[in-house]
């Protein structure tokens, strides 16, 4: 059977490393597609040049960019409002486009507090779960391609537990937007993937962001930590599951059985 097909939509180059760079390189590694929309940043810029390296180790094609502005730089899409600025309408039809084209069996998004709060996460959530309901009816965006039904979408998030030992000390040496402390409920959190065998590689497309480093941040801050404390930060990844069909199961991307142990289920 072949590996289901997975594509992940993020707000900013680095977050597909940060978040789901494990999962990635995982799937891409299993022989499934693999396949990151980015919403901000435009073709051209520095950051595009480190996104595409980043994907490039994890397997998971060219950079696709939606290619609207962050709010925190001027000229991260020259001429382009900010993605929060944007119409919400214009944000959905440009992502159903990238369904329609991949055809992914699995999306995988931010939670609805874009993890910890982000404005241009949160916005992501709610374009994504948008898009991904409009891209299976061909009277909505027409001229985006032919209709494609999802059959699952995952949140990524992190458990309360996790977070309130792991935050704080992030937020103090971060540089990076305030916003609440993230998290959700433990038992809310049904995917943990524990994605050691690929902690390298996931670490060689996170400091591929070299321009992020060099800011300051949250991307500093894990740069400096100490090697064993880094890989105990970044071995996890946590995610909600929203099967979409009843067939869902079937195309799992994320709990595909590599014989190996290394996905846990609760």
């Amino acid at each position: 059977m072949p590996h289901p097909s997975l594509l992940c939509v993020h707000a900013h180059p680095d977050d597909e490393a940060l978040w789901t760079g494990g999962v990635l390189a995982r799937c891409a590694e299993l022989g499934g597609r693999t396949a990151v929309v980015t919403c901000t940043w435009a073709a051209g810029t520095v950051r595009s040049d480190e996104l595409a390296e980043s994907l490039q180790l994890l397997g998971a094609g060219s950079p696709r960019l939606l290619g609207y502005g962050d709010r925190l730089v001027a000229d991260s899409a020259p001429g382009r409002a900010a993605f929060c600025d944007t119409p919400f309408d214009e944000a959905v039809g440009a992502l159903v486009s990238h369904i329609r084209e991949f055809r992914p069996d699995t999306v995988l998004t931010y939670d609805p507090l874009g993890i910890y709060g982000h404005p241009d996460h949160v916005q992501a959530h709610r374009v994504t779960l948008a898009a991904v309901g409009a891209a299976a009816y061909p009277q909505l965006y027409p001229g985006t391609g032919k209709p494609w039904r999802t059959k699952l979408v995952y949140l990524a998030t992190m458990p309360l537990s996790i977070a309130q030992v792991l935050w704080p000390p992030v937020m103090e040496q971060s540089s990076g937007p305030d916003g609440p402390l993230p998290g959700v409920p433990d038992e809310a959190v049904d995917t943990t993937i524990d994605v050691e065998p690929w902690l390298d590689l996931k670490w060689q497309a996170l400091c591929a962001h070299r321009s992020e480093i060099a800011r300051g941040g949250a991307m500093t801050m894990l740069a400096g930590l100490p090697e064993e404390t880094r890989r105990q930060v970044l071995r996890n990844e946590w995610f909600m599951r929203m099967p979409l069909t009843t067939d869902a199961d079937s195309v799992d991307a994320l709990a595909f059985d590599d014989d190996n142990g290394h996905t846990e289920l609760s």
